[in-house]
């Protein structure tokens, strides 16, 4: 019997950090620019070697506040899949533990050690079913499955395989719509429903109007209250996740 060789790949975290400007009113994914070897100079979802003593939720909340600045202890971290293939990372073979965060707010951004840069890149929904993250004229478009690793140009392709962490992300976020928007966090702790439509039309679903969506959906949603309104007219109702 041939001997068995046993690898001890490197684990490392990535983070899907998702937020929304209430200026442009888009979803926000956050990136980073590599200052380092591989992929130096590419635009990259933050990631972070696991340490020892640290669970990998943990190392998912410390790369935030490592790499841009942010303590987000207290906010949402969700898992979303552990990616493995051989060739996801040049030279030793890395593992990685993908989180998703969902900020209420988009905060000022500070880059760490290993980033040149950090910054906001606003969702643009594709009426191909793709979804594309632009920003200062560059872009970086979701991938079909056979084009894993296709893209190696910065100015088009993110590091390693983080084009398609972004694209699994994106399908988990539409695939979970109806029986777990988490992603509706990203408007803060209470929103209207004409907010959520809209999150939800980000992201390929669309309901004609409030009444059809709170039918459709009234099973994830808690009534909190209503939005003070500046003017005229009735003021807008409140909701919140239920669970959360």
């Amino acid at each position: 019997m041939a001997n068995i060789v046993l690898e001890r790949p490197l684990i490392t975290v990535t983070d899907i950090v998702w937020g929304f400007d209430q200026t442009t009113q888009q979803v926000n994914v956050l990136l980073i620019k590599r200052a380092d070897q591989p992929f130096q100079n590419f635009w990259a979802l933050p990631e972070t070697a696991m340490r020892v003593h640290e669970s990998a939720h943990e190392a998912a909340l410390r790369l935030i506040r490592e790499k841009i600045g942010l303590d987000l202890s207290a906010f949402h971290a969700e898992q979303l899949a552990t990616f493995t293939a051989p060739d996801r990372a040049p030279g030793e073979r890395a593992l990685s533990l993908s989180y998703m965060i969902f900020l209420p707010q988009l905060p000022e951004l500070t880059p760490g050690p290993g980033a040149l840069a950090a910054a906001w890149f606003a969702l643009t929904p594709q009426t191909n079913g793709r979804f594309r993250f632009s920003r200062a004229g560059q872009q970086f478009t979701t991938l079909a499955a056979d084009e894993y690793l296709r893209d190696q140009t910065p100015t088009t392709g993110l590091a390693f395989d983080h084009n398609w962490i972004l694209t699994v992300a994106c399908q988990r976020i539409a695939n979970k719509l109806d029986y777990q928007p988490t992603i509706l966090l990203i408007l803060g702790p209470k929103f209207t429903l004409k907010q959520a439509r809209h999150i939800f039309a980000q992201f390929g679903q669309s309901e004609p109007d409030n009444s059809n969506f709170l039918r459709n959906h009234k099973k994830l949603l808690t009534p909190a209250g209503s939005r003070p309104q500046p003017g005229p007219g009735r003021p807008a109702k409140e909701f919140r996740l239920a669970d959360f």
